[in-house]
């Protein structure tokens, strides 16, 4: 029996997660421990997830949250270390770009136990994001690298990973598979009275939020959008809504609370445009035939920008606004089946039991 220690701390990992826990247990062999770092920790942003999606309640839940990068990251090496002495698992899977990545690779990788990245190889070439940092440090410790697209599998080989002990495998994009599972159970947020067409906007990266300037362009831009073409509902997080305050801006739009993944998926569905500073989002618009409008300098998913789906802008006031009228009603198409067409789930599990044969 080959034991996994899946570690998990913030929304994109629960959905990423709930896709391949289902696979692991169809699948002969495999026991899944789930452990939960705490990183997001209100119920809109982790319960509501484990009971929408179907997750196994964690088996082990740290409760590490708030502090700066490295206090959280430290406390979280600190407490992964302690549970896989613990366990003693046979192999330590860890998803995407944030501090529980990191902290759970890098304990794993001092216990000497083999590590697998879902999500390896994705790059912005922004070294002043934190994500960059922790997903360049997880992939050079892990040895199952799986990427989700081409571009993914080439930027490791660029940076040498064909001459080291590890294993890099494009499997597809777990977030398609969760996408399409997850569609027809899609529901409208409750309490909101959303007008018939809209454009979704979400605003989160610290890159954004942190900066005055940008901040100030990005709320301006969102306030003449939403008086000029369409309505704007923002589905805002508390710690941007504070940061908004602290500013004095007024960010006149349709604001609702955060939302859990099924709500999201229904907002993504009916909408008329995607506009994000969020890596996952940029492709579940394109999962859902939707463009989209990228209010950062670089995004991670460059292969979005080369078939025309995706529009990169950063917080240029003029650039965002001038998109979103261009883009807006606009579908977009996946004729290529740019992340696996559904199937990376069960594709990671196998190459997790072949890794233990």
């Amino acid at each position: 029996m080959q034991r996994i220690l899946t570690i998990i701390g913030a929304r994109p990992q629960f959905i990423k997660a709930s896709v391949v826990s289902r696979a692991i247990q169809k699948t002969d062999g495999v026991e899944e421990i789930l452990l939960h770092t705490g990183q997001h920790f209100d119920t809109n942003m982790s319960d509501i997830f484990f009971n929408q999606l179907g997750i196994p309640r964690p088996d082990i839940q740290l409760d590490i949250h708030g502090g700066g990068h490295g206090e959280m990251t430290g406390r979280m090496l600190a407490e992964i270390e302690q549970t896989l002495l613990e366990h003693m698992p046979d192999r330590v899977l860890v998803y995407g770009d944030t501090n529980s990545t990191l902290a759970g690779a890098l304990a794993a990788a001092k216990q000497h136990i083999p590590v697998a990245h879902v999500e390896a190889g994705l790059r912005s070439f922004n070294m002043r994001m934190p994500e960059e940092i922790n997903r360049i440090l997880t992939d050079q410790i892990s040895d199952l690298l799986f990427c989700p697209t081409t571009t993914s599998v080439r930027n490791l080989e660029n940076e040498g990973f064909a001459a080291k002990p590890a294993k890099v495998i494009q499997v597809g994009d777990v977030m398609q598979d969760a996408a399409l599972l997850f569609a027809e159970k899609a529901v409208a947020p409750v309490g909101d009275a959303l007008p018939e067409k809209f454009i979704l906007a979400t605003l989160h990266r610290a890159e954004n939020t942190d900066d005055p300037k940008r901040l100030a362009n990005i709320v301006r831009a969102l306030n003449h959008i939403h008086k000029s073409e369409a309505p704007v509902v923002l589905p805002l997080h508390p710690r941007t809504r504070k940061l908004i305050a602290l500013q004095g801006l007024d960010l006149d739009v349709q604001l609702i609370d955060p939302i859990g993944y099924f709500e999201m998926v229904w907002l993504l569905d009916h909408c008329q445009l995607v506009l994000t500073d969020s890596g996952g989002v940029q492709k579940e618009a394109f999962f859902f035939g939707k463009a989209c409008v990228t209010m950062r300098d670089q995004t991670e998913w460059v292969e979005l920008v080369e078939v025309g789906a995706n529009e990169l802008v950063g917080a240029d006031e003029h650039k965002i606004v001038q998109a979103s009228a261009q883009n807006l009603g606009r579908e977009v198409k996946d004729t290529n089946q740019l992340y696996g067409g559904g199937e990376a789930s069960q594709r990671i599990v196998d190459e997790l039991v072949k890794a233990n044969s």
